[in-house]
């Protein structure tokens, strides 16, 4: 892991507000646009969305998209895990989190990394952005 890595506070740290928690992550994660996200979605790599169900259900789905609650996502994404999803092929799969906007993902793809997916990351501005920048949404 990096110098900026998220481990364990050392007993007697000051605590970590989540503004500085997420700055700290993100210097780890190549963090991607939405094109950039369609295109690596194109290449073959996995889109997966964490976004609960009502934004879901208000705002739309990325087609190929795969959903993944965000309290199951270690479970479903770790490939030698038992209860992974079909997709979750490898540990060199290029993986994309989508939350709403773009903060919770960015914790996901860290704990995803921590599993060894070491190609995760995350949607800059998460679904809103790609919702924004006219990319495919489906009902």
């Amino acid at each position: 892991m990096s110098e900026h890595s998220v481990e364990a506070r050392p007993a007697g740290a000051p605590p970590v507000g989540i503004d500085e928690l997420l700055d700290r992550v993100r210097l780890d994660l190549d963090r991607v646009t939405p094109q950039e996200a369609r295109d690596t979605a194109a290449a073959g790599g996995l889109l997966v969305d964490i976004r609960y169900a009502a934004l879901r259900e208000r705002d739309g789905l990325i087609p190929g998209a795969l959903v993944v609650e965000r309290n199951e996502l270690e479970w479903r994404l770790d490939p030698q895990g038992s209860h992974r999803a079909a997709e979750a092929v490898s540990h060199d799969l290029r993986v994309v989190v989508i939350c709403n906007e773009g903060y919770a993902s960015s914790l996901a793809a860290v704990s995803l990394r921590q599993l060894g997916l070491r190609h995760a990351t995350d949607l800059i501005g998460g679904f809103q952005a790609w919702k924004a920048a006219g990319l495919p949404v489906a009902e």
